[in-house]
């Protein structure tokens, strides 16, 4: 039988870990999930970051340490669980935005390892635990960035594409088990990510919030594919009809790729280079785990 958040209002003794929680989507789904009455599990790799986040969520709330930069820290979190996990919502992420021939092989390396590897590797932990039960539910936290293609974005969108790919094949070797999975596809978010990006006509800025709102809402009614606002969903659905070119042409004339072409790469500075400390060893964790 499928679990729904929906079907038990009281979801004391449960429990939902939250990759990438100290900030942003993250912090702002944990909070989202603690109102719900679950035991949330903020997995960071900043502890004192995420202790501050935790003391503002509230609730029966715990932090607990995860480098998902590290294959190995992803393998050690989840050995050393004890007990069931309900819910996992991958969120973490980073993003490097730049012409695709100057971007270093540091920069692919890292956004392969956060993005689309500990991904990959974090929903195999939670598969493993949660087929046994015939329970449980994935969130993963892609991005509109996973169903085209933006110039400035390549690598990105590669990782990007890789997670909604990967969860939808695991929808169907999960199909029967009571193991749901969902794949959240954000547009441009207000947060340390989107810094310097530039909103257009076809791009309405979210909120963390926004995108909290509709991962509660794909736990209570579980469905596949979450756009954040819901109107990416029949929009990208209609363009899918269009010939290419005229599809490009129609971006274009709404101007979503200058979204990205004229980010303020200044304004983008102080987070790009946050992001380029945020998985090292990336090259040694693959050679030894």
């Amino acid at each position: 039988m499928v679990w729904r958040l929906a079907d038990m209002p009281d979801q004391t003794g449960r429990v939902f870990v939250v990759t990438g929680a100290n900030s942003g989507i993250g912090f702002e789904a944990s909070k989202a999930l603690s109102r719900k009455g679950a035991r949330v599990v903020m997995a960071c790799r900043n502890l004192g970051k995420a202790e501050a986040a935790r003391a503002e969520v509230g609730g029966d709330t715990e932090v607990r340490e995860l480098d998902l930069g590290s294959l190995a820290s992803i393998h050690a979190f989840a050995e050393a669980w004890e007990g069931p996990i309900d819910v996992l919502v991958n969120n973490a992420g980073i993003m490097a935005v730049g012409p695709f021939d100057e971007e270093d092989e540091a920069t692919v390396v890292r956004q392969l390892e956060i993005n689309l590897h500990a991904v990959i590797h974090g929903t195999k932990e939670a598969v493993r635990r949660m087929k046994p039960r015939g329970t449980g539910h994935i969130v993963n936290v892609a991005s509109s960035a996973g169903k085209t293609g933006f110039p400035h974005l390549a690598t990105y969108c590669a990782t990007k594409h890789g997670v909604v790919g990967m969860s939808e094949a695991v929808r169907g070797e999960l199909r029967g088990t009571g193991v749901e999975i969902s794949v959240v596809m954000p547009g441009i978010v207000n947060t340390e990510l989107a810094a310097g990006l530039v909103e257009t006509r076809g791009f309405k800025i979210s909120t963390p919030e926004d995108v909290a709102e509709l991962v509660v809402e794909a736990l209570e009614f579980p469905r596949f594919d979450v756009f954040v606002p819901k109107s990416i969903g029949p929009t990208w659905a209609a363009l899918q009809i269009v010939p290419r070119r005229a599809r490009e042409a129609f971006a274009r004339a709404l101007k979503l790729d200058r979204a990205l072409l004229d980010a303020d790469r200044d304004a983008r500075a102080a987070y790009e280079a946050r992001a380029a400390a945020s998985a090292p060893g990336a090259e040694r964790e693959r050679e030894t785990v």
